[in-house]
């Protein structure tokens, strides 16, 4: 794995530099009231998204860091739907900030979120479930999508 930084790191540097360049180089709006409001469901979705996700994988006893050893596989509730339902839900919370502010320049960063999650995290901790779970991961990874 090439960073010991965490997913959520990430997410909050994006969503700081979103939002200060939205004021400091507000660039072409493009979504006004009342469309922005919609930004408030994407938040909204997105936050229940990751505490579902995290709840079931702390009852499940299992590990929420990109570079732990998983104690199970996770394949129902939001893990049904995406195979990785916390990123899906950091992704939607930064574009339902982007939607409520509505300038262009803010979609810039849902957009790096998913390439270093793509990049840095999936691809080591798909390795790393395929190690541990072998042909019961491949059949999952089959059947559910990365995203939606």
């Amino acid at each position: 794995m090439k960073s010991k930084r965490m997913p959520p790191t990430y997410f909050f540097i994006f969503l700081f530099l979103s939002i200060a360049l939205h004021f400091l180089f507000p660039i072409e709006k493009i979504i006004y009231p009342p469309y922005t409001y919609l930004g408030f469901l994407l938040i909204a979705f997105g936050a229940a998204l990751n505490v579902w996700a995290d709840m079931l994988m702390k009852r499940n006893n299992t590990t929420v860091k990109p570079y732990g050893k998983p104690a199970c596989l996770i394949t129902s509730g939001p893990f049904g739907i995406s195979r990785n339902p916390q990123y899906l839900g950091f992704t939607a919370i930064l574009l339902g900030v982007v939607i409520l502010h509505g300038t262009l320049i803010m979609f810039l960063f849902p957009v790096l979120f998913v390439i270093v999650m793509e990049r840095i995290f999936i691809p080591f901790e798909e390795e790393n479930l395929e190690k541990a779970f072998g042909r019961t991961y491949i059949d999952y990874k089959n059947k559910v999508r990365r995203w939606i």
